[in-house]
């Protein structure tokens, strides 16, 4: 096998397909195809399975991926370091999280050191599940999301099963997000069957929509009114238009500070909020960097959370 078709193996675990590697590296998909067969027959393996969803890491593909990346990333460390003549290969870094602010503000921070150098940076605020699937399958080099005592069991086997480890960021106590207006905003504190006559906003988690999988504690909690949403502006403007609540960290993002209110949940349950990463990869210095300034931030920030 070579460098290049390594490096093609690469591109189709973070894309996703064979059509978007070949559109990002600006080859034929046919070549693509070609290397991977060549791969596989060499190594006597499957690298990846093909779907109509697209295509994804088998547990061999993994454990070859992890190896692969190491030489790449050599490899180009090595031709930066002696091909002064060349440009360095660009750097890399990819998030995926549940919907929070302070990943994203603390990536806004991230791209501005990195101001006017060659990059490729992404962050996206995505599903459950998927999360566990891009950083698993070496799509996304972080991943953030939360566990609790509900949750950690069946979260807690999904990871160990995808080859992922998490680490702890904070502790919270969840809080129930209502407009400045509701009802229940002058309230210091709440119980849950304050909130039964008011609609419950909740991120939509596809096809694996399991109460274990829900970005809100309580979810396993029968509701009658129920609206389903997947993006934080559309939550935003619900809060601030209607009567509806959800519940989250009790931290505030910069568009939600107006028209807003946190209340603290009258519970025991806790959120822990952390990262995951793959067991077979080494973070890179971008990563590192990613999560220094988001441990920064959290400290910044700790008086907005309900830490324990």
């Amino acid at each position: 096998m070579t460098l290049q078709q390594l490096r093609y193996l690469l591109a189709i675990a973070r894309t996703g397909s064979i059509c978007s590697a070949a559109h990002e590296l600006y080859v034929s998909q046919s070549s693509l195809s070609v290397a991977v067969k060549d791969i596989e027959s060499e190594c006597g393996i499957k690298i990846f399975e093909r779907s109509s969803k697209g295509t994804t890491l088998t547990n061999d593909g993994i454990e070859l991926l992890s190896y692969a990346r190491q030489i790449v990333e050599q490899a180009d460390l090595m031709e930066s370091r002696y091909a002064k003549d060349k440009k360095a290969p660009a750097q890399r870094l990819a998030i995926a999280s549940q919907h929070y602010a302070f990943p994203v503000e603390a990536f806004l921070e991230f791209v501005e050191e990195y101001e006017g150098e060659g990059y490729t940076f992404s962050l996206r605020e995505t599903r459950t599940q998927e999360i566990i699937e891009d950083v698993r399958e070496f799509r996304c080099d972080v991943g953030i999301l939360y566990l609790s005592s509900f949750n950690e069991q069946v979260l807690g086997r999904a990871l160990e099963e995808a080859g992922l480890t998490f680490t702890q960021l904070f502790t919270a106590q969840p809080h129930i997000f209502v407009g400045s207006h509701h009802p229940l905003a002058e309230h210091t504190l709440l119980k849950v069957d304050d909130l039964s006559d008011y609609p419950r906003y909740e991120f939509e988690q596809g096809s694996a929509n399991s109460f274990y999988y829900a970005e809100e504690p309580f979810a396993e909690l029968p509701h009658e009114k129920r609206v389903i949403i997947s993006d934080r502006g559309t939550l935003s403007n619900l809060l601030t238009h209607h009567n509806g609540y959800t519940v989250s960290t009790g931290v505030l993002s910069s568009e939600m500070h107006s028209g807003i209110a946190a209340i603290p949940l009258d519970t025991k349950e806790r959120m822990v909020v952390g990262y995951i990463v793959h067991k077979e990869r080494q973070l890179s210095d971008l990563a590192q960097r990613y999560i220094e300034i988001l441990r920064l931030f959290i400290e910044e920030y700790n008086k907005g959370f309900a830490s324990l």
